[in-house]
């Protein structure tokens, strides 16, 4: 009885100790998860003002512009009464536009003040989140393929540094100075892809495993609802790109090379579905469709073509670098071990990236043809899933430079921002040399084009009509400055924003082929007044905006050193 007793106490204090110690274990991984956590937070929040200062702020530039002419339209009914079609037509299938306008009314400003202070501040304020939140989905995903926080810091870093990379040649950067639909639905597809990764979690216990995979379904399921709100067609490639993940996670080989294979030959069989049921283009829409060259890859330059091969041969040496390691380490030790899992998690990230920017360009070479009798897939512009493709080359790469270069040295990383950085930076001041760096609110602009803009909004009525060279947006020194955002008038629609527009909605091809017809050499040396006159009035234009070098007799209340605004008679 005493030894019954005895053995009985034992294992009371053992039990007691377990719990115990186990009690501490999940204390010191809460407090190791806090500091990891605030660590983030604050990585992520320099690296947001580090990208900024780096890629610089123009809202009303590139496409900035289109989506803020939208906002201002729905703050202010009244503006643009000419061609209002060109301004809702970004509005047609994204909730960005009502929602910016939604959070604008909400500082209950008069509506002047509206369009002047707070549609300013929201703008910059977006931007801002956009960024931090699509760094802070990195770092997530990051997290869910390195365990080091040296690794997960050098691909953030680098991704923050790389914010502003050209994605070949689709005309895309990662992100853009500017907030638009695609600002939000970026973090989005990151999330989604961390979400994936976490539903098809096989570490740790089973109820741990579970909950882990209900969770991420919910995250996964929710930001693709999010990104489709915002920009619907990059959150249909993020849906692709989210079950070839799911795919490549398969334990099973061949379940995932058929699962893979299934879903690239379905992307396939739709886009030659779409193309065969493709109603008949008329001339017009597919005039318009050939000033996209970044439609079609045959006419890209072969430095365009390198940027679609070298990211899927980097992520291929990465992917049989890790099946290499993962295959050593389980021949060497017989189990998994955390590493194991982090190395099947990069190389499933990897080959779904190749997957999904092989069969984009699969689709693109057969399909989005110049020649082609119809050019909707063309219109899609399937090698738009290349952001996902720089995405997990840009992390895997940041991640090694972390590793292996980088390391606890403190110098190195901040000479690594300021060279990455600095190189990125150059190529902005290159692209807006004429214009602040960081367009802020309150800051008068030193660009001339945007300054006549501005003369243009204070001092001309709200229902006139402007016309301006039909390839302004491309002049020296104007660096795409949008005149519609800026001026808050109408104007006939130009060769490059509104071309874009009519490319992807042909409703518009007739008015885009008119106004081009109208405004083309409206400065040109050889151009009379009298001209001018004959081609603008008939359409209800009442004020031009000419070269400063142009040659008229027109009355002209405002010019500086690129332009002058001029009155039609």
């Amino acid at each position: 009885m005493e030894h019954r007793a005895l053995a009985t106490w034992v294992a009371e204090v053992e039990s007691q100790t377990a719990l115990e110690l186990s009690g501490q274990a999940d204390e010191g991984a809460r407090d190791r998860q806090r500091r990891e956590r605030s660590f983030s937070v604050l990585l992520v929040s320099v690296l947001t003002l580090f990208a900024v200062a780096v890629e610089g702020y123009h809202p009303y530039a590139e496409d900035g512009g289109l989506y803020m002419a939208g906002v201002k339209r729905l703050l202010d009914p009244t503006l643009y009464p000419h061609g209002t079609a060109f301004v809702l037509e970004p509005m047609r299938h994204s909730l960005f536009a009502p929602a910016v306008a939604g959070v604008v009314r909400l500082l209950r400003m008069t509506p002047d003040a509206s369009l002047h202070r707070g549609l300013p501040i929201v703008l910059l304020a977006l931007h801002l989140a956009s960024i931090w939140a699509t760094l802070f989905a990195a770092w997530m995903l990051a997290a869910r393929c390195w365990r080091g926080r040296t690794a997960r810091s050098g691909a953030v870093v680098l991704l923050a540094c790389w914010l502003a990379l050209p994605i070949a040649g689709t005309a895309l950067l990662f992100m853009d100075a500017y907030a638009t639909a695609r600002s939000l639905s970026t973090p989005c597809m990151v999330l989604a892809l961390a979400g994936a990764l976490d539903m098809t979690a096989r570490s740790g216990l089973r109820a741990q495993n579970a909950m882990r995979r209900r969770r991420g379904f919910v995250l996964c399921a929710v930001s693709l609802a999010l990104a489709a709100a915002m920009h619907p067609l990059m959150a249909a490639y993020a849906l692709g790109a989210t079950l070839m993940l799911l795919a490549a996670r398969s334990p099973n080989r061949t379940l995932r090379r058929c699962a893979t294979a299934a879903l690239a030959a379905s992307a396939l069989a739709l886009a030659a579905c779409l193309q065969a049921i493709a109603k008949p283009e008329s001339a017009d829409t597919i005039r318009v469709a050939m000033t996209r060259s970044y439609w079609f890859p045959a006419q890209w330059r072969w430095y365009e073509m390198a940027g679609l091969a070298a990211p899927l041969l980097i992520l291929a040496i990465e992917a049989w670098v890790a099946a290499a390691r993962s295959n050593a380490h389980r021949n060497a030790e017989g189990w998994v071990t955390q590493s194991m899992q982090a190395e099947d998690v990069r190389r499933a990230l990897a080959r779904m990236a190749i997957a999904v920017g092989a069969t984009s360009c699969v689709i693109a070479l057969l399909f989005a043809r110049a020649v082609a009798a119809t050019h909707l897939i063309a219109r899609l512009q399937p090698l738009r899933t290349f952001h996902i493709v720089y995405l997990v080359m840009v992390l895997l790469l940041g991640a090694r430079l972390g590793e292996r270069v980088l390391r606890q040295s403190a110098w190195r990383w901040a000479a690594a921002m300021l060279l990455l950085g600095g190189i990125m930076l150059a190529t902005e001041r290159s692209a807006f040399p004429n214009s602040n760096h960081l367009e802020l609110p309150g800051i008068a602009p030193r660009n001339p084009w945007a300054q006549a803009f501005l003369w243009v909004r204070d001092h001309t009525p709200k229902d006139a009509l402007f016309a301006l060279d039909a390839d302004y947006i491309n002049a020296p020194g104007e660096d795409a400055q949008c005149f519609r955002a800026i001026a808050q008038r109408s104007a006939l629609p130009d060769y490059s924003k509104d071309g874009g527009e009519a490319s992807i909605a042909p409703g518009l091809t007739a008015e885009w082929v008119r106004g081009q017809a109208a405004q083309q050499g409206l400065s040109a040396p050889a151009t009379t007044d009298a001209e001018r006159v004959s081609e603008l009035l008939p359409l209800g234009v009442s004020w031009v905006v000419l070269k400063a070098g142009a040659t008229t007799r027109f009355d002209c209340p405002y010019g500086n050193a690129a332009v002058k605004v001029c009155r039609l008679p």
